[in-house]
């Protein structure tokens, strides 16, 4: 599964998720696109999910028009500590299947 890490996310998550292949923003030189071009840029690059903290998203854009699974982290400090605490759930969800639009992630 070919995942993107968007800005907002640390780098270092990647390692975290090395069952996978992860890219950041960063890495395919996408940084400041808005978030339709984004999703745009990653359809057309085959990636099969968005993982962001970017709690709009979900109504700012319109997944039929490009149908990519996101998982929106839902985190009180955007933080690596407080996102690894997300991963075994992270996880789970990116191993089950993935339906388009976008899928909240937070603690319980």
């Amino acid at each position: 599964m070919k995942l993107l890490l968007d800005e907002n996310i640390p780098n270092p998550l990647k390692k975290e998720l090395s069952d996978f292949d992860v890219f950041t923003v960063q890495d395919q030189d996408w940084q400041g696109k808005e978030n339709g071009e984004l999703l745009k840029l990653m359809f057309e690059n085959n990636f099969d999910a968005l993982i962001t903290a970017d709690k709009n998203l979900q109504s700012q854009q319109n997944f039929k028009t490009y149908p990519i699974p996101v998982s929106v982290l839902n985190v009180p400090r955007l933080t690596y500590k407080h996102i690894l605490e997300l991963i075994p759930k992270l996880k789970e969800i990116l191993n089950t299947d993935l339906k388009p639009g976008s899928v909240v992630i937070k603690n319980n």
